[in-house]
């Protein structure tokens, strides 16, 4: 199972995917024909978000098919050899793939070896839950249980940084709220920027440090090209 997962596609002042396009490129060697799931997006910006990304693989030698077209979504993602999921909003997006059957289906075509990239809302689903999302709930999916392709949930966007004025709880503060209700989880608070690759029972730290979080112990941050086990067994 070969996974790459961002903490968002493009930095503030940047162009669109400017940052990890050497990390894509790399992904996508050899690679001919991408499912793009643009689910996290509302209905009007699918097309344009498929557009924008067809652009980028096409860059990389790569067709897009975009699942939300398709008829079959299932049968359509079949035909690939690559699955990609982009941001948006997690409850929308985890709304969709229980809907079409992609949910299952993403998940038995990945842990087969179809590599899977995804970003914000993207990396969300594949951790056992998107309980860690930064998202409104818009909608209402079934469960909030998701792909559980890796064993720890993740925090895209994460930043220590506050509002200064605004009352609001910080990053930090709202991750510690989940772990003091589900002690057994751990949480990644992957910065801006960032990625890990999840490969051959390794993952990869790309572009900044993360942080650990695990219930009752001090934050631990880690730095950026530190390889580890994915059960983060030594990262302890």
């Amino acid at each position: 199972m070969e996974l790459l997962l961002l903490s968002n596609s493009t930095l503030p002042g940047e162009s669109f995917f400017q940052w990890p396009r050497q990390y894509v490129a790399r992904f996508l060697e050899g690679k001919k024909r991408i499912a793009f799931v643009p689910f996290a997006a509302v209905d009007e910006k699918q097309d344009g978000n498929v557009e924008l990304v067809a652009n980028l693989f096409g860059e990389m030698g790569c067709e897009t098919i975009g699942l939300h077209r398709e008829r079959d979504p299932v049968n359509a993602l079949s035909t690939c050899d690559t699955v990609v999921i982009g941001g948006g909003n997690s409850f929308l997006l985890l709304r969709s793939l229980y809907r079409t059957g992609l949910i299952k289906a993403i998940a038995n075509h990945v842990k087969a070896g179809m590599p899977y990239l995804g970003w914000s809302a993207g990396s969300n689903v594949v951790c056992p839950t998107i309980m860690t999302t930064n998202d409104m709930p818009i909608v209402e999916p079934p469960t909030l249980k998701a792909m559980h392709m890796v064993s720890f949930q993740i925090n895209p966007h994460y930043t220590e940084a506050t509002i200064p004025g605004h009352g609001g709880e910080s990053r930090d503060q709202r991750i510690a709220e989940y772990l003091a209700l589900n002690p057994r989880s751990t949480v990644i608070g992957l910065r801006e920027g960032s990625l890990l690759h999840v490969k051959s029972g390794l993952i990869n730290l790309h572009g900044k440090d993360m942080v650990l979080f695990r219930s009752g112990k001090e934050r631990k941050v880690v730095a950026d090209g530190t390889s580890f086990r994915t059960d983060l067994s030594d990262l302890v």
